[in-house]
């Protein structure tokens, strides 16, 4: 293990993460909302740690392996995660224990919009601001962005790369090397994020929110300025600009680039995965409409079909934004929009959940096995499109899935410890998943939750946003072999 070279990558990588102080204390010197010195603080606390960690091994060239980038991923997640805390655990308005802080720093950094906040429509500008920033910058990922940059100080990226980029797929590239890549990724990321404000804008809302919520809506993340979310605009063209970025945001960002360089739509219609996902969501937005038609919940279309879509799509791209109280909605129909989201997004894509490709290869590998009863001797391939896919992506897929449940069950039994059965399934389903709001207690706040629970629900977060393996590999006595 090259420690050297991972403390060298760390810290600087500690001071790129300070300057994302800089923004949110420039909202604040404008807003004159008086919490610019928990920005100040956090800015310095930050730079100094880095410089600290990066001085003494700054001429320490190495090369830098799979292992030091899965460390380095992993640490960055949990002590980024730790220092986002710092401004909110500072700031005055709102009033926050380290436990509260921290839990919304993870759920920010690892866009998962759950929160422990209310009154959002009094909180400061900056702290609004500095939440969506968080969930923007882990939206992407900003391990990608300093992919982008660190080649240009003599550090390769290509195992941060491998690392950090979530789903079955992620040593596909978009370009020959991996520092292109990662400024092609956030080129088609930052060029969605503008479009999604702009487009916010001309409805009707705020420059502020516009922003705030194109932040959130890219990312897939979910945080919103106000405590009623997408309700408190009551616009149904806000809801179907949020629609339509939500689905562009759960869709593979290698895919985007492959379509804008053709400049054709064909790359989406024939993607497998692509169908797959805008097929789940359509069915499951029809279910929720037909569902809140025949139970009489609403008893007007245009209502319905707003609700149902909205929702379907909001929880089965793991966004978290509602219009409506979902975990109050009668019968099994909050269940099913809870088990929409363990798909999630398409793999790479700013989504969580298990991703759309594993539960395609899943059920395809399920149809074969039934096949396989009926015709023992038969060669049947397993196909994504026209691919033929190998076993050991097969055994991976499998294994990944195991490993999820595993986790998934450990988690819940440690939060049924601490609340009923319900709350407890939901909130970690939903905070593994990335997706934010629960059912039962946790339907539009965390706030109600044990320290010990929110501790656990924070490590649901860091393995969901990671897909598990990043982080459990560190626990292996392989990993650390020499």
């Amino acid at each position: 293990m090259r420690l050297a070279s991972i403390q060298r990558v760390f810290g600087l990588l500690l001071l790129l993460f300070s300057l994302t102080h800089l923004p949110p204390l420039a909202v604040s010197l404008l807003t004159a909302d008086g919490a610019h010195q928990a920005f100040v603080q956090a800015f310095t606390f930050t730079v100094l740690l880095g410089i600290v960690i990066w001085l003494p091994v700054r001429r320490r060239v190495e090369d830098f392996g799979v292992r030091e980038g899965f460390l380095v991923v992993a640490l960055f997640w949990t002590v980024f995660s730790l220092l986002g805390a710092v401004p909110l655990a500072l700031t005055e308005l709102p009033s926050m224990s380290v436990t509260d802080a921290v839990f919304e720093s993870v759920s920010g950094l690892t866009t998962t919009g759950a929160t422990v906040l209310t009154g959002l429509d009094e909180l400061p500008r900056s702290v609004l601001y500095y939440r969506h920033q968080l969930q923007w910058l882990g939206g992407m990922g900003i391990i990608v962005l300093a992919v982008a940059i660190l080649p240009l100080l003599g550090i390769g990226g290509t195992n941060l790369y491998r690392a950090e980029i979530a789903g079955p797929v992620k040593n596909n590239r978009v370009t020959a090397r991996i520092a292109e890549t990662a400024q092609a990724l956030w080129a088609i990321y930052v060029g969605l994020t503008s479009l999604c404000a702009v487009a916010y804008f001309g409805a009707g809302m705020s420059l502020f929110d516009a922003v705030c919520h194109a932040f959130s809506t890219v990312s897939i993340g979910g945080f919103s300025t106000h405590d009623a979310s997408m309700a408190y605009f009551s616009s149904p063209l806000i809801e179907g600009i949020a629609i339509v970025f939500m689905i562009v945001a759960g869709v593979n960002f290698a895919l985007h680039f492959t379509a804008w360089r053709a400049l054709s739509v064909r790359p989406y219609l024939e993607d497998a995965e692509v169908r797959a996902y805008v097929g789940i969501l359509l069915s499951v937005g029809v279910v929720c409409i037909a569902y809140l038609l025949a139970s009489g919940i609403m008893t007007d279309g245009e209502r319905a079909l707003r609700a149902g879509l909205f929702q379907a799509v909001s929880i089965g791209t793991t966004t978290g934004f509602t219009t409506a109280p979902y975990h109050l909605w009668p019968g099994a129909l909050p269940i099913l929009l809870l088990l929409t989201s363990f798909i999630g997004a398409c793999a790479a894509s700013t989504g969580g959940g298990m991703k759309v490709i594993r539960v395609l290869l899943l059920y395809k590998q399920g149809l074969r096995e039934v096949m396989r009863v009926v015709h023992p001797n038969a060669m049947i391939a397993v196909r994504i499109g026209k691919e033929v896919l190998s076993g050991r992506m097969i055994e991976s897929i499998w294994g990944f899935f195991a490993v999820y449940l595993v986790a998934f069950t450990v988690l819940y039994l440690l939060m049924a410890t601490q609340t009923d059965l319900v709350t407890a399934f939901s909130s970690v389903a939903a905070c593994m998943n990335n997706m934010g709001p629960g059912l039962g207690e946790v339907g539009t706040t965390y706030a109600v939750v044990s320290d010990f629970g929110k501790w656990v629900l924070c490590l649901a977060m860091v393995l969901g946003r990671l897909e598990v393996f990043t982080l459990l590999a560190l626990f292996t006595p392989t990993f650390w072999r020499n």
